[in-house]
C-alpha cells in the first residue's frame, strides 16, 4: 500500500510511505482468555477484589447473533472463578448479580462453581444484587459468604416454572393436524399441539416440587433464619429481603466493597479488578457484556410456542410476563 501527502510549508513537500497494514477480525470472540482490567481503587495496589458479573438469562447454552458476543453463561462464569482461583493477589470476590434466574441445571452448576472455589482456594465471596437478584440468581448468591442487595434491588423468587403451551385449538383453525409417531405414552409430554392431560400434569408437577424443595433446602443450609412459608415464588424489596432474612445488608457497590474489606482485613487501599476479554466494550463495574443479538431483542412481539422450543423447561426464574426471556436476555 503506498499513502502520500501535502505537508503545507513555503516549498510543499510531497511524503509518501510505502509498507503492509495487516487486520484481523477473530471469527471466535472467545479465542482469548479473559483478562483483568482495573475499575476502581489504587493501580499501584497488592491486594485485589475482583467482581465477577452474572446477568441476564443463566442457560447452559450459547448466545448467537449479530451484536452478541455468543457466551454461555456457565462456561463464562466458570472461566472467570478460574481467573481469580489463580492469582494469588485476588483475596476476595464480589459476584456482581442482575439476573431474573435462568435454568434449573445452570443456576445449580453455577452455584457448584462458588462452593467449589470457597473450598479450595478460602477466598471470601460476596453477592451484590443490583436491579434483580431472583430465581436461578438468588440460588446462586446463597452460595457465598454474604448476599448484599442494593436498596432498589428486587429479591427472591424461590419457585419453579416450567412454560406450555396448548396451540392445537390454533393449528386447527389453520387446518394443521399434528400426526405424531411415538412409541412411550408421555414421549411427548408438554408438546404445546395437545392438551396436557390429569396424569401428564401429574408427572410434570412432581419434577417441579422436586426441584423446588431442592431450591429451598439450598436456601434454609445457608440462611436459617429465613421462613420457609415466603418461598414460594415472591419477590421482596431490599428491605424486606433484609427484615426476613434473604439478605444480609442493604448498600451500594462501593459500600459493599468496603464492607468486604472492613470483614476481612484487607488494606483500603485495594485495587478492583474484573475480567473481560479483549473486544468486550464493558468497560466499568455496571456495564453489562451484550450477549443478546440486537436483531432478536427488538422484536416487539413473541409467539409462545416458538419461544419454549430454544428453552430449557425447568427454570428457577421470577417471569412476570412470558416473553422476558426474549425480550429483554
Amino acid at each position: 500500500m503506498m499513502m502520500c501527502m501535502i505537508v503545507g510549508c513555503q516549498k510543499p513537500m510531497k511524503i509518501c510511505m510505502q509498507g503492509i497494514v495487516t487486520t484481523r477480525v477473530p471469527v471466535d470472540n472467545t479465542a482469548c482468555p479473559v483478562g483483568q482490567k482495573m475499575v476502581s481503587g489504587s493501580p499501584t495496589a497488592c491486594e485485589k477484589v475482583a467482581i465477577i458479573d452474572v446477568d441476564g438469562m443463566l442457560l447452559n447454552r450459547n448466545f448467537k447473533g449479530m451484536e452478541s458476543l455468543g457466551e454461555n453463561p456457565v462456561s463464562l462464569f466458570h472461566e472467570k472463578l478460574s481467573a481469580a482461583k489463580r492469582d494469588p493477589q485476588i483475596r476476595a470476590v464480589v459476584i456482581r448479580i442482575n439476573s431474573p434466574g435462568g435454568s434449573v441445571t445452570a443456576s445449580d452448576l453455577m452455584r457448584r462453581e462458588v462452593i467449589a472455589f470457597k473450598q479450595e482456594c478460602h477466598k471470601p465471596t460476596m453477592a451484590v444484587i443490583l436491579d434483580v437478584g431472583a430465581g436461578g440468581a438468588y440460588y446462586l448468591a446463597t452460595a457465598c459468604d454474604s448476599i448484599i442487595a442494593h436498596p432498589t434491588s428486587v429479591v427472591g423468587g424461590i419457585g419453579v416454572i416450567l412454560n406450555l403451551y396448548n396451540m392445537s385449538d390454533t393449528m386447527e383453525q389453520q387446518n394443521i393436524e399434528a400426526t405424531p409417531i411415538r412409541a412411550g405414552d408421555f414421549t411427548d409430554l408438554g408438546s404445546p399441539v395437545k392438551k396436557l392431560d390429569k396424569k401428564g400434569k401429574e408427572l410434570l408437577d412432581q419434577i417441579a416440587d422436586e426441584f423446588h424443595k431442592r431450591f429451598q433446602s439450598a436456601v434454609k443450609e445457608t440462611r436459617p433464619l429465613t421462613d420457609i412459608s415466603y418461598m414460594d415464588g415472591r419477590v421482596f424489596s431490599a428491605n424486606v429481603a433484609k427484615a426476613t432474612g434473604f439478605v444480609d445488608d442493604v448498600l451500594y457497590l462501593d459500600e459493599a466493597i468496603q464492607q468486604l474489606q472492613g470483614y476481612n482485613g484487607l488494606s483500603s487501599n485495594v485495587k478492583v479488578v474484573m475480567f473481560r476479554r479483549n473486544n468486550d466494550r464493558a468497560l466499568t463495574e455496571f456495564d453489562i457484556t451484550p450477549n443478546t443479538p440486537t436483531s432478536i431483542a427488538s422484536i416487539p412481539f413473541s409467539v409462545p410456542g416458538l419461544d419454549r422450543a430454544s428453552l430449557p423447561h425447568f427454570l428457577y426464574l421470577w417471569q412476570p410476563e412470558p416473553g422476558l426471556e426474549r425480550h429483554i436476555y
